[in-house]
């Protein structure tokens, strides 16, 4: 019996092979094989690796169609197209050379915070870093905040709020509330209370909100991050104090500003700088504590200790926006003019200086920069006028366009009052360096007295060239004789439109008083020399008695008292007198100083105490009638306690100098400011965001 074998195993013979050949054969096969396969694969279905991520996250085969596959067709799906990694094969490797670790150590340094801080809200999303103390090094008292070695003794002068006066820091008066920072700039008179009277200023009247009784004893709190954007002002006192900046201290610091930078621009930018918004709640409390006498000064020191702790921080570190410090420096030191005692807080005079030589900026500057150079020239020229300085930097390297015949823009009169204080700066440099002793020989000092009478016509030449060439715009709009006006002034009545234009005129019969003054051979008793002295003076305080703009009050006060010498008359005297009351009312500016000096100068003092002696006399008994000559003051009986002692004179500074505040203001110089914090900067402090405007 013959057994068949399976077909799996039967041998084929060579002429069963189909038609086609071999390839037919195997073809064959090939279908039997998948006949056999097939439920097998009908359960693993072919897995796509190209397919649209839509198919992927609703678990759908793509059947990798394009532009859109069929599923997302069906579906009217947007059919994604993209590609996911997934690392599955990760594989961690012994390297083949380790390094020794006997000379170097690692450090790791979490920067999750500061990367996130980049985002809205991203910090909001970690908890509170909790650091540990670390202990502060040892520093002695003397050299906290000690900028510079180069301490300039400097007498103390009167109480004086012009912005003009500056002087260098000292190791003195430091108060170490802040553990763990570096120690605070604040005077003694930190616990001195603000007297003032009500005046008419905006923030003058009582109808303010009281300020909190509670003062901050720490600056570490209600801090800002640094990186961390903020919304709009949402605290009624911060709210008040940034309008009080802005409505009153901006006015005129941006008085030479086309833009506005501190009154307009800034303080939008000082939402996301702390240490920028620090600096204007400082000069806004200050200001209030000026005129309204409600508030005190508590509130201004906190303000002014915490932007100063941060711009200290940031000086240390040379990614630093370069910039933002400089724009900080230059705000507090206008803090610090407006301060009870200026000289004995002056710590980012030379500061604010060299932070703008490092940035550049000079008056081919634009945007913050060109801001900041005028309004710290600015306030260094009134203090040259104010004190018989020579500028510290030299006017013929602030890159001033002098050229008259290159007409500026029309209704841009700014361009024009830049270069009359270069004018000016020059004049008052003039008069600081004329000369204390004659020369040793008579040929001498005939060649330095024409040196001097050639150089004071070519100031006089220059200026004169300014005011024929000005655009009509910088012109009074109206001119009254006292006579014409019904404001019972002894001055006439000048009317100028534009903040910038009456800055200009101000500085203007500022300079021709001046030179009237300092003529190399004629003194002001010449006929010549009289007239020119009598007519400036007498044209500026009829603008400054009549002008009723606030935000030229700072130029006005110095201006105002170098005309106010000249004049002769008791009436216009009294008038002067008036106004600097005035403005001490409206702006909170000191100016009882300046009631003192004028009446020296003028002789008043002699006849008040003759007045007072008449007074006196009035209350006792007749006395015989005497000759005037023969008439002597009695002393008073001997019960009476004695009088107490005269306070000593205080030693007015030395002039005809550089301006000793600004003369080592120069990170370059083996002395130059805040010496013990600064680093040179890595970037370049030309580029950067705030020089669009």
């Amino acid at each position: 019996m013959k057994v068949e074998e399976p077909p799996s195993q039967r041998r084929r013979d060579p002429e069963d092979v189909p038609e086609g050949g071999l390839m037919a054969t195997a073809e064959t096969i090939g279908t039997s094989a998948a006949g056999e396969n097939i439920g097998a694969a009908a359960s693993r279905p072919k897995r796509v690796r190209t397919g649209c991520l839509t198919c992927r996250e609703r678990h759908l085969k793509c059947d990798e169609g394009l532009p859109d596959c069929q599923n997302c067709r069906k579906s009217s799906r947007a059919c994604k197209r993209g590609v996911r990694l997934n690392f599955i094969d990760t594989q961690v490797k012994t390297p083949p050379i380790t390094p020794p670790t006997q000379e170097w150590d690692v450090v790791f340094q979490d920067e999750s915070r500061e990367i996130a801080s980049e985002y809205r809200g991203g910090l909001g999303r970690y908890a509170a870093l909790a650091q540990e103390p670390e202990e502060a090094p040892e520093v002695k008292d003397e050299q906290l905040y000690q900028f510079s070695n180069n301490v300039i003794n400097t007498p103390t002068l009167s109480n004086q709020q012009l912005p003009s006066l500056q002087q260098s820091m000292s190791g003195g008066g430091i108060d170490s509330s802040y553990p763990g920072m570096p120690q605070h700039m604040v005077d003694s008179s930190r616990d001195q209370r603000q007297q003032s009277n009500n005046t008419d200023s905006t923030f003058a009247s009582q109808t303010l909100p009281p300020p909190p009784q509670t003062a901050y004893p720490n600056s570490k709190q209600r801090r800002t991050p640094p990186t961390e954007s903020r919304g709009p002002l949402d605290n009624p006192e911060e709210l008040l104090f940034m309008q009080v900046f802005v409505e009153e201290v901006g006015l005129w610091m941006d008085s030479m500003d086309p833009y506005k930078h501190f009154s307009r621009l800034l303080p939008f930018d000082s939402l996301h700088e702390p240490m920028l918004l620090n600096a204007f709640l400082a000069c806004g409390a200050r200001h209030l504590t000026l005129v309204n006498p409600v508030y005190h000064e508590d509130k201004a020191l906190h303000y002014y200790d915490d932007a100063t702790t941060r711009l200290l921080e940031a000086l240390q570190n040379p990614n630093r926006d370069t910039v933002v410090c400089a724009t900080t420096a230059v705000i507090l030191n206008v803090y610090e003019i407006m301060s009870e005692r200026p000289l004995q807080r002056m710590n980012h005079i030379a500061g604010a200086r060299a932070l703008i030589k490092e940035c550049g900026w000079t008056a081919k500057s634009t945007g913050v920069g060109a801001a900041c150079f005028w309004i710290n020239v600015g306030m260094e020229l009134l203090s040259c006028i104010r004190f018989n300085w020579q500028v510290a930097w030299n006017p013929d390297q602030w890159g001033v366009d002098m050229d008259f015949s290159h007409e500026i823009e029309y209704g841009r009169e700014e361009g024009w009052t830049y270069r009359l204080m270069y004018i000016v700066a020059k004049i008052a440099n003039f008069r600081s360096s004329i000369p204390r002793q004659a020369e040793s020989t008579q040929h001498l000092e005939q060649i330095r007295l024409q040196t001097r009478c050639h150089e004071w016509v070519s100031l006089k030449d220059w200026i004169d060239s300014w005011d024929n060439s000005i655009p009509r715009t910088m012109r009074p709009m109206g001119y009254l004789q006292p006579y014409q006006t019904n404001s019972k002034s002894a001055f006439p009545e000048v009317w100028l439109i534009k903040r910038t234009t009456i800055v200009a005129r101000l500085f203007y019969h500022t300079g021709m008083c001046l030179l009237a003054q300092t003529h190399p051979i004629m003194s002001t008793r010449t006929a010549e020399m009289h007239d020119l002295q009598q007519t400036h003076a007498h044209d500026l305080c009829g603008i400054v008695a009549h002008v009723k703009d606030r935000g030229v009050a700072s130029v006005a006060l110095r201006s105002l008292a170098i005309a106010a010498e000249c004049l002769v008359s008791r009436r216009e005297q009294e008038e002067v007198l008036e106004i600097f009351e005035k403005i001490q009312k409206e702006t909170g500016w000191r100016t009882n100083f300046l009631h003192k000096e004028l009446k020296e100068k003028w002789g008043w003092n002699n006849e008040e105490q003759y007045q007072q002696q008449q007074q006196q006399q009035q209350h006792l008994p007749p006395a015989p009638m005497m000759p005037l000559q023969s008439f002597h003051y009695q002393p008073p009986p001997p019960t009476l306690p004695p009088a107490p002692p005269t306070a000593p004179v205080k030693q007015q500074p030395r002039s005809g100098i550089i301006n000793p505040l600004l003369r080592t203001a120069d990170f370059s110089a083996p002395t130059h400011p805040y010496q013990n914090y600064y680093v040179a900067p890595n970037q370049h402090p030309h580029q950067n965001q705030y020089n669009h405007y």
